[in-house]
Parts: structure tokens; C-alpha cells; sequence
């Protein structure tokens, strides 16, 4: 049977937070679906570390599972804490800061080709 989403349990209760670890001066991620139409990623994010600033072609949004991040969007900040969501919106420069330990879930959306293009 093929699974679309991966990497997580299946048919049992769990917590996403717990799906990724911290690890001192890192970032971890854990790809848990992708392919053309979206990408799902749950990161964890070291005190300090960051992924600089770039852009998607798709919508991306945010979910903050555990502590504080700062969040840019062309050029505005951000500080998010668990539980907020922020969309970023496709074709805008974006970062994302660890202003102290943090994990969040990532949601990418991406246009599909028209057909017969």
C-alpha cells in the first residue's frame, strides 16, 4: 500500500512536536510528504540558527509547535510562538530565526501546470 505521508506513525495518536529532535547548533528537518503539488516538513530549530532569506514559488505557511521564532516576509518581522500560523506568500523573500529553541511544522503549496501547457 502506498503512503503519502511518511516518516510519522500511522494509525496511532501522536504529537507532531515530538516527531523531531534538537540538536545543539543545528537544524533538523523530517519531510513527512512531498511532491509537485505541496511539501509538508517538521523543523527543529537550535537557539540561534536560521534559514536565510529566499523565496518559493508556492504559498507557505508557518505553524509554530514548541517555543519562538522570528519570522521574516519582505522585509517584516515577525515573532511567532507555539500554536500561531503565518502564511508566506508565494514569490516573497522570507527567514526564519530562532530567536530561542523552536519547532514548527511547514506547509508549502505549490501551482500546478495548467494542462496542455
Amino acid at each position: 500500500m502506498v503512503r503519502y505521508i511518511k516518516n510519522i506513525p500511522a494509525k496511532e495518536i501522536f504529537t507532531l512536536a515530538d516527531q523531531v529532535e534538537y540538536l545543539p547548533g543545528q537544524v533538523v528537518s523530517r519531510t513527512i510528504s512531498q511532491n509537485d503539488a505541496q511539501s509538508l516538513t517538521i523543523f527543529a530549530f537550535d537557539k540561534g540558527e536560521e534559514i536565510s532569506s529566499h523565496s518559493s514559488h508556492g504559498d507557505a505557511l508557518i505553524t509554530v509547535l514548541d517555543g519562538e521564532g522570528r519570522i521574516t516576509i519582505d522585509g517584516t518581522a515577525f515573532v511567532l510562538h507555539k500554536g500561531e500560523s503565518i502564511l508566506m506568500p508565494a514569490g516573497k523573500p522570507h527567514a526564519v530565526f530562532a530567536q530561542e529553541k523552536f519547532k514548527m511544522l511547514l506547509v508549502v503549496v505549490f501551482p500546478l501546470p495548467l494542462k496542455g501547457k
